[in-house]
C-alpha cells in the first residue's frame, strides 16, 4: 500500500465490461516525508474519493479483492485519509 493524492480522473467510454460503473482516478504516489510526487497511476475508487484528497492505495491481487472485481485492476483506493502523524 501507499499514500497518494488524487489529482484527476479518467473517462473511458469504451472499456472492459468489468470496469463499467467504476470511477477511475489518477493518484500521485507521495513520499510522505517531503510530500512530493514520485509517480502517478490510475486506481479504481472504492470509497468515493475526490480531487485533492489524500488516499490509501492498495495494489495487485488486494486491489482486485477490495474492488470486488475479477478483472485487470492493479490499483484500488481503499481509504480517504483524515490525518497523518509521523513520529521522528
Amino acid at each position: 500500500m501507499y499514500i497518494g493524492r488524487v489529482i484527476g480522473n479518467v473517462v473511458a467510454t469504451t472499456k472492459d465490461s468489468s470496469l463499467k460503473g467504476k470511477k477511475m482516478l489518477i493518484v500521485e504516489k507521495l513520499n510522505i516525508q517531503s510530500n512530493t510526487a514520485e509517480t502517478s497511476e490510475v486506481a479504481i475508487d472504492t470509497v468515493g474519493a475526490g480531487n485533492g484528497e489524500y488516499v490509501l492505495v492498495t495494489k495487485g491481487s488486494s486491489a482486485r479483492v477490495s474492488s470486488g472485481m475479477d478483472s485487470a485492476v492493479d490499483a484500488a483506493i481503499v481509504a480517504i485519509i483524515d490525518s497523518i502523524e509521523i513520529e521522528k
